[in-house]
């Protein structure tokens, strides 16, 4: 069922929101995990968001969180497929009292080009002031397009993203920072490259 949508200011609780969160997953999915990431507009400092804080798994095999599926139940994760991405597996947690996305969790196999796509976009949001200005815009325009359907949203700012992601990925191409949190600490970054 679509939710309103509700962006408000950057919080500079959402880092440590993710880590804590990512270490949550990593710890509960026992050795499956080989890197998890901070992604989405909660991960770019100073960008206007929907309070939900977006994580990426990279793990080793997907259909291997079929059998782990009790660990994000116990949780109160709830598993919603592919949902709309080929070679994910997605899962959302909601507040019990109010209803309201806190996580979602976006699951990728190791090597799956989505992994490069959701990186490339935050890291280029974060190193390029002017682009994360438009992109809050066009967040806007869209929420006020479509306030009570955050479907509506989402599919109405996919075309500016489609639009930006040629440049964000021949960015990246140049640069390959990737910050994350390590599978085997817990902590720090795992795939630091040279800037950009």
């Amino acid at each position: 069922m679509p939710k309103p949508v509700i962006l408000v200011p950057y919080s500079a609780e959402w880092p440590a929101t993710a880590e804590r969160e990512l270490g949550r997953r990593v710890h509960a999915l026992n050795g499956l995990v080989v890197a998890g990431h901070h992604i989405g507009s909660t991960a770019v400092p100073g960008l206007s968001a929907k309070p939900v804080v977006d994580l990426l798994l990279v793990v080793r095999n997907v259909a291997e969180l079929d059998d782990r599926e009790a660990v994000f139940r116990h949780l109160e994760y709830r598993c919603r497929g592919e949902n709309g991405i080929a070679g994910r597996q997605y899962y959302t947690l909601d507040d019990v009292l109010t209803g309201q996305r806190q996580f979602q969790v976006h699951c990728f196999a190791a090597g799956s080009g989505e992994i490069e796509r959701h990186l490339a976009f935050r890291d280029y949001m974060r190193t390029h002031p002017e682009a994360a200005r438009a992109y809050e815009a066009e967040k806007r325009r869209c929420r006020d397009l479509h306030p009570d359907d955050s479907n509506a949203y989402c599919d109405a700012k996919a075309g500016w993203i489609a639009g930006v992601l040629p440049l964000v990925l021949a960015h990246s191409a140049g640069c390959s920072v990737v910050g994350g949190i390590s599978a085997a600490t817990g902590q720090g970054d795992i795939n630091s490259g040279t800037g950009g």
